[in-house]
């Protein structure tokens, strides 16, 4: 394998892995976060009749979990395409 075909591999998965990491964070700020940790000071604000830490630990995680998934394969896309990795 070449040096610049070994540096484009490189770059490929630290690229995906610095992707992998954000979105586990996004996930766990707002599961455990949002719906746990920070539910007391987030009491204080009502959405749809519920308080705002209820709210994320029973919708707004599922929520946010899809548009992450959406957002990954997006991302994902891009970065094959522009390592010419695209099926």
């Amino acid at each position: 394998m070449t040096d610049s075909k070994e540096a484009s591999n490189k770059a490929y998965w630290s690229a995906n892995v610095r992707l992998i990491i954000i979105t586990l964070c996004i996930w766990a700020t707002v599961s455990y976060g949002f719906g746990m940790l920070l539910r007391p000071w987030l009491m204080g604000i009502h959405i749809g009749g519920a308080d705002m830490g209820f709210w994320f630990a029973q919708q707004g995680s599922i929520y946010t979990f899809v548009v992450l998934i959406f957002f990954y394969a997006w991302k994902m896309n891009r970065l094959d395409k522009k390592f010419g990795l695209e099926e």
